[in-house]
């Protein structure tokens, strides 16, 4: 996602935390000792056991309460969200709602999915009844963006408190009020979520202070060093790292909606969209009428206004990379259909489309994370699969083609975690699918059952019912038993073949 170092650049800083002012579930580090955020991580520990032994049906109802208090209070929320991220208020509306629908999600089916299940022993174990079950990991570190401040933590945080986890919640230093209206918004008693608010040396120490697993979305430079703090204390984690995300367009896609999609999943949030469209790829036979389309309506959005189709760069620091993208994109030749670097009026970036970029330019190859689409001709979609795979980034990635079939076919080659086909960014809106990249956009899974299962510990147990026939777990178990238990090996794995007919 964004470069996120500068909100835990502080990972390998020798400064510390302290001065940790405790409000319910809401806390405010500054420089000093890390053993304050190592409380809020003993106070975590001590919530979890509360929170575990409520079970799955006390835990859902209180998830669900706390899921009525954040919709309830959804409008406080998005204004909240669009202060300090500078987004409509519209964006965040829609941001908060599918947070919510995750959350819903995951409260009502984390029993169904964790509960104990059989599984089938096999003949060399049919003596024992076998089952598998899921159990919490105890507190979950959240290390959250800012592009998305309310929606992506969230999915984790989600699936993290529904498996029966306490989680301590670290927001991006650009979004520290979101993170506390989410934790005051806890129904309690006890400390189950928290939220901790500082720089990137807070989420340092969380990465040091004992936690059973950190989740953390950002940059794939900055996860590097998530996991290297992580590493000393063989911490697990889950890291998405952001995306280089391909639009893929056929011959015979409907052009229209191939053009509004890639115009929202490229300037929609100004751009700051881990799994949005930053590359286009185009079959020949319609590239210049998609390009023409797609520069019309281009033109037509305008940021700026708080009622507008997206607002300023949540940053300056990826305005400064996005300026980089554009002008090493026009220094290499690109066509600039619409803006080029004076489209860059910080805090605003208006909508920027480049044709026919060298793939090796850093416009094609790093995240820009801006308000820009890379447009570029291919022959075949055999040649677009092999272009959008050649990148370290495997979040997400969009397929046109009125061929069902063939834009399922394509969609399998994509070396990707997720793909909308005929849309972009379908998947975002069902809670069901997991969520995650390969590659630099990190590995591990949020949302859906695989998110739930990503917070959990599997447990596998075996029940003797009755004394084998042949028993092999014991020293005195006789040659009689063993040429026995050979037999029947051979007799399943390796029986003899008759001889074919015509030999």
């Amino acid at each position: 996602m964004s470069d996120l170092s500068q909100v835990v650049a502080g990972i390998d800083s020798e400064r510390n935390i302290s001065n940790i002012k405790s409000e319910g579930a809401v806390m405010t580090a500054t420089l000093g000792e890390q053993e304050t955020v190592q409380a809020a991580v003993q106070r975590a520990r001590e919530a979890a056991a509360w929170w575990s032994g409520l079970g799955f049906r006390g835990r859902r109802e209180r998830l669900l309460a706390w899921k009525h208090a954040i919709a309830g209070g959804l409008d406080d929320l998005a204004a909240v969200i669009s202060a300090e991220t500078g987004k409509p208020t519209a964006d965040a509306v829609l941001e908060v709602m599918l947070a919510v629908e995750n959350l819903d999600w995951s409260a009502r089916h984390a029993a169904k999915v964790l509960r104990r299940r059989r599984v089938g022993s096999g003949i060399l174990a049919a003596n024992q009844a076998s089952t598998v079950e899921y159990h919490p990991l105890g507190v979950v570190a959240a290390i959250g963006p800012w592009n998305y401040p309310v929606y992506t933590p969230l999915g984790a945080i989600a699936s993290a408190l529904a498996a029966g986890n306490a989680v301590v919640f670290k927001p991006s230093e650009f979004t520290p009020r979101t993170g506390e209206w989410l934790a005051a918004a806890w129904p309690g008693p006890q400390p189950v979520l928290q939220t901790v608010t500082g720089d990137g040396s807070v989420g340092a120490a969380l990465c040091r202070a004992g936690v059973d697993k950190v989740t953390f979305t950002g940059s794939a430079a900055t996860g590097r060093r998530v996991m290297a703090a992580c590493a000393e204390t063989l911490t697990p984690v889950v890291i998405e790292g952001g995306g280089k995300d391909a639009l893929i367009v056929a011959a015979d896609a409907d052009l229209g909606a191939a053009v509004r999609a890639a115009a929202f999943g490229g300037f929609g949030n100004a751009g700051q969209t881990c799994a949005g469209v930053e590359r286009v790829y185009v079959v020949r036979e319609v590239y210049q009428d998609f390009l023409a389309r797609l520069g019309a309506l281009a033109e037509t959005v305008r940021p700026g206004e708080a009622d507008g189709p997206y607002g300023r760069m949540t940053t300056g620091a990826q305005v400064e990379i996005v300026r980089r993208h554009i002008g090493a994109a026009v220094e290499a030749g690109a066509r600039q259909v619409v803006g080029g670097p004076e489209s860059v009026t910080p805090p605003y970036v208006s909508p920027v489309v480049l044709a026919e970029v060298p793939e090796d330019n850093v416009a094609v190859t790093e995240e820009t994370f801006g308000p820009t689409l890379v447009v570029n001709p291919v022959d075949s979609l055999d040649e677009a699969i092999a272009r959008a795979n050649a990148t370290r980034y495997g979040l997400a990635a969009s397929v046109f083609s009125r061929d069902q079939k063939r834009a399922v076919a394509v969609a399998r080659r994509l070396r990707t975690g997720a793909v909308s086909i005929n849309s972009v960014l379908g998947f975002a809106a069902v809670p069901a699918l997991p969520f995650g990249g390969v590659g630099d956009s990190g590995f591990g899974r949020v949302h859906g059952a695989d998110g739930l299962r990503e917070f959990s510990r599997a447990q596998s147990m075996t029940r003797q019912r009755f004394s084998p026939p042949i028993d092999l777990m014991r020293f005195d178990r006789g040659a009689t038993a063993l040429h026995r238990a050979r037999a029947a090996f051979r007799l399943r794995h390796a029986p003899r073949r008759r001889a074919s007919p015509d030999a």
